[in-house]
């Protein structure tokens, strides 16, 4: 008993990042036991109950310990299939993008292909925001869904004719965009952007003569988000700018 407190009162402490053991966990491959009772829950519905509870109250809420007790277990029970909260996170991830982009309508367009990619990972994220969280720019270790999502993008970018690396940079710049898109709605409140809004045009008012271009852009509607789609004017900037280096290449 005393061996079993200690452990479960250190269980919410981030546990060490073994990338062997997630890598198997993401890929199938982890050692299954001969001997004991067969287990009664799987990775898969782990992941499942983890993504439900951080969709509904965040990544920070995510614990072994209250994972566990939706399923009438404690944390140490999911021990056996999930190795600590980092290999749970990546679990989770590997769960939400287990359908792959299907980018067969843009029939070879890379431009469309592209836009198709980035809108499908727009919605991933906004229906998911704490996964930006948990896909913030580091050193992953990936499963098979995130690489196909990988994959889908640089399939995407073939018919460029650009080079590997140059195809991986613009899919690193359009991943940027969507990413810098699902922050801005994640962190979007309603009430306090009229507040700010209200604030900061009695502040322009009273000091107009020292920011006059701001001044200018804002009475012409420069914060004015009607009629415009940040993801389609962005994607068009960056994709306008890959046609333009396709055509010098190819001249």
């Amino acid at each position: 008993m005393a061996g079993r407190s200690a452990r479960s009162g250190k269980e919410q402490q981030e546990t060490p990042r073994d990338p062997r053991a997630v890598l198997a966990l993401l890929w199938g491959e982890q050692e299954q036991p001969t001997r004991g009772p067969k287990p009664s829950l799987t990775p898969e519905r782990i992941a499942a109950a983890a993504v439900e509870l951080a969709d509904a109250q965040g990544l920070e809420a995510v614990s072994m310990s209250k994972v566990g007790a939706g399923f009438g277990v404690s944390a140490m029970a999911l021990y056996r299939y999930v190795h600590g909260k980092a290999g749970l996170v990546e679990l989770m991830i590997e769960s939400i993008l287990a359908e792959t982009p299907d980018l067969s309508a843009a029939q070879g367009d890379w431009r469309a292909g592209t836009r198709l990619w980035a809108r499908r990972c727009l919605d991933l994220y906004r229906a998911h925001p704490w996964a930006l969280t948990a896909t913030a720019m580091r050193r992953q270790v990936m499963g098979p869904h995130q690489l196909g999502w990988l994959d889908a993008a640089h399939a995407a970018l073939e018919p460029t004719g650009l080079s590997a690396a140059q195809r991986h940079q613009i899919f690193v710049l359009v991943v940027g965009l969507v990413r810098s898109l699902a922050q801005q709605t994640a962190d979007f409140d309603a009430a306090e952007d009229r507040e700010w809004n209200r604030l900061t045009g009695e502040v322009l008012e009273r000091h107009a003569d020292r920011f006059p271009a701001l001044t200018r852009a804002i009475a012409d509607g420069a914060f004015d988000p009607a009629g415009t789609d940040p993801l389609e004017f962005g994607l068009d900037r960056i994709l306008d700018g890959v046609e333009a280096l396709v055509a010098g290449r190819r001249g």
